[in-house]
């Protein structure tokens, strides 16, 4: 891979972040499986179909999709972590399944074989390029004419409940932050929906579509919720860089999950855009 684009996120993604993200996989998956479903149903894979999942991180949605698709079908998974990837290439594939592919590349970059796929499907994968313009228009030209699209990718972080507010309980305690662009690569790159409208209309897709979704998610128990609020999102990206205030915010977060606690175990309000589209037949 080369190191010319993206070189910020390949080298955040590998480090320890990418490694933070792999050891939690399980949790996450279970956070935010229900949400990439959505967006799953709105791409409608086909068996027979080849299909590329952007931002596959530890392969649970290409594995999904591979069942999708059948044993006829293809689909390949491509994320910048290695950490992720090692997990995924770990994981048992499921019955009645294809080829599966899991490769370290940069979509913004990578060349994809053009007009080859089906399809493209990312759950939380397609905020962080560096330049996102080009990121779309080559995933335009890896699309077959009438190939289509369909991710999720989060809402503003005040209507994110889940993440939200432990950062907010904490922040008393944490540093000052500085204020972000909120056009840079990070989870919240695509909030704003015109935006995003305009990135993917201008890259040449048609009809596309942005559908809000709300839904409450959660990890597992309070326990469960409470550790992986500590190490993944933007409180665990402050605490990663302030390790030794963790014991002094571990009480005002998990004060905040126990408030949503139910017979399934903490659930949290989320929100998400549910974007799709296609490339024109021509």
């Amino acid at each position: 891979m080369t190191q010319d684009a993206n070189a910020a996120q390949l080298d955040y993604w590998n480090a320890h972040v990418g490694h933070t993200w792999a050891e939690c996989h399980a949790p996450l998956d279970r956070q935010i499986r229900p949400l990439g479903d959505a967006a799953l149903a709105a791409l409608a894979p086909r068996p027979g179909e080849r299909l590329l999942d952007i931002g596959c991180g530890c392969g649970d949605t290409t594995l999904e999709l591979a069942a999708a698709v059948g044993p006829t079908g293809v689909v390949e998974g491509v994320d910048l972590s290695r950490p992720m990837l090692d997990i995924a290439n770990a994981r048992p594939r499921p019955p009645g399944a294809g080829e599966i592919h899991f490769r370290q590349a940069d979509a913004q970059i990578d060349d994809f074989a053009p007009g080859a796929w089906d399809g493209f499907y990312s759950r939380f994968g397609v905020m962080f390029f560096d330049d996102p313009a080009a990121a779309f228009a080559n995933l335009y030209h890896a699309l077959k004419p009438a190939g289509r699209f369909a991710f999720v990718c989060w809402r503003p972080l005040a209507d994110n409940a889940w993440m939200a507010e432990p950062l907010a309980a904490a922040q008393p305690h944490l540093p000052p932050r500085v204020a972000a662009d909120p056009t840079a690569p990070g989870p919240f790159a695509f909030a704003d929906p015109e935006r995003l409208s305009t990135l993917l209309t201008s890259a040449g897709f048609q009809d596309v579509t942005l559908t809000r979704l709300d839904a409450a998610i959660g990890a597992g128990n309070l326990e469960e919720s409470l550790a992986l609020t500590l190490r993944v999102g933007p409180l665990g990206s402050a605490l990663r860089e302030a390790p030794a205030l963790t014991p002094v915010v571990v009480p005002l977060v998990r004060a905040v999950l126990a408030r949503y606690v139910t017979p399934e175990g903490v659930r949290m309000p989320a929100s998400v855009w549910i974007a799709k589209g296609h490339r024109g037949v021509s």
